[in-house]
């Protein structure tokens, strides 16, 4: 399943573009109440994409383990007024110690870190978000 499938995803907009990355175009959807990108849907957007970096990062694990988002932690930078691009990570020590745990217990957390810029670079938020993931035995 493609990620921006998920139909709260499609409602708020997300979309792929064409070099991978998720993008939310800014509009009036998206205002708050400073007409600049409301808080909920830059994180629906972040959330988002550190769950498309798991898809991404993990194929072999599709349709195999259950992830659920456990925990996360967002700061808001800076107030933006134009599209936003996700630019999701994790370290390869990251992704180590989840593959080793994940072996080991048939499940694990997986911390994924997700920074919001605008095309010009400006950083709308930064997030962190923690998955749990399952082995479906």
């Amino acid at each position: 399943m493609d990620i921006i499938d998920i139909p709260f995803g499609k409602k708020v907009g997300i979309q792929r573009t064409a070099e991978g990355t998720l993008e939310l175009p800014f509009n009036k959807d998206v205002h708050n109440h400073l007409e600049t990108f409301h808080a909920s849907a830059q994180f629906v957007l972040a959330e988002t994409s550190s769950g498309d970096i798991l898809q991404n990062l993990f194929p072999e694990l599709i349709g195999k383990v259950i992830p659920v988002l456990r925990k996360s932690k967002i700061k808001f930078r800076n107030a933006i007024k134009q599209n936003l691009c996700a630019y999701p990570s994790i370290s390869d020590e990251t992704r180590n110690k989840f593959n080793e745990e994940l072996t080991k217990n048939n499940r694990a957390f997986i911390p994924v870190d997700v920074e919001l810029r605008n095309r010009e670079g400006a950083v709308a938020c930064s997030a962190v978000f923690t998955w749990f993931v399952q082995k479906i035995i």
